[in-house]
């Protein structure tokens, strides 16, 4: 963790919680989260509850970001949703690229390089996920990939806007199956991150933060985060519960 990089805890809930449960996860967890110095927290919600949430955390700590969002502005595109109707309700920030977008639903690397800059213009901020496969890691083939993705997500990204746009890590082998990579393991793949983002930005990638996301829960968060070049987690399943959540916000290490 670098003491310039305010560590950044996100959580992911998928497609998981109705508008009440939000609520309910929302009351729960704010007047706890309040006392959490020195660490950002937000919430990627599912689209019904994003308007909630929104009214529900106003001026408080806790960011609201969508899970997707697409690249054109309007257009016929059945079932997508528009930065312009993410930012008309005040939503703070965009998921961008997570892996299930990836091998569910067949986004590439070229829409998400519209995605990135088209959230960032509208107003939004940016979570980039990166990440390979359990066979791409076998083979090797796991540095190339993320250097891959790094600079084509953020192919037309102003060097201007670096503070706007975070980069989540997550060896989609470790998502959801309680495997965990090794301290070691995430080290090396952040620092290749960390390289790609100094290649394109010059010295100002180190702006960047780094999360790392893979079956983080808070018995593994402390040593997680204490990992050089993490400056944050994606949180899925952990993120469901307030309790959990929390533990793990702080768990962060503070600058």
């Amino acid at each position: 963790m670098n003491a310039s990089r305010t560590p950044f805890i996100a959580g992911n809930w998928k497609m998981h919680k109705t508008i009440a449960e939000a609520e309910a996860f929302i009351q729960s967890f704010l007047p706890r989260v309040s006392t959490a110095d020195g660490v950002d927290v937000a919430i990627c919600a599912p689209f019904t509850a994003l308007q909630a949430l929104v009214d529900s955390t106003r001026g408080s700590r806790v960011g609201v970001y969508a899970q997707n969002v697409h690249q054109a502005p309007f257009g016929p595109f059945t079932g997508e949703v528009s930065v312009p109707m993410l930012a008309e309700i005040d939503v703070h920030g965009a998921v961008v690229g997570h892996s299930e977008r990836r091998e569910l639903f067949c986004e590439t690397d070229r829409a998400l390089a519209e995605k990135v800059p088209a959230a960032l213009n509208g107003g939004l901020a940016v979570i980039l996920c990166v990440g390979e496969t359990e066979e791409e890691r076998e083979r090797g083939d796991t540095e190339r990939k993320l250097r891959h993705q790094v600079q084509e997500g953020l192919e037309k990204l102003d060097a201007a806007r670096l503070g706007d746009v975070v980069i989540a890590y997550e060896p989609i082998w470790a998502i959801g199956t309680g495997k965990i990579a090794q301290s070691s393991d995430i080290a090396e793949m952040h620092e290749a991150i960390r390289g790609a983002l100094n290649t394109r930005f010059g010295a100002k990638g180190a702006e960047m933060r780094i999360l790392y996301g893979g079956s983080v829960k808070p018995d593994n968060a402390g040593e997680i985060l204490g990992v050089p070049n993490v400056d944050g987690a994606l949180i899925g399943g952990a993120s469901l519960k307030a309790a959990d959540f929390l533990a793990i916000v702080r768990a962060a290490p503070k600058g």
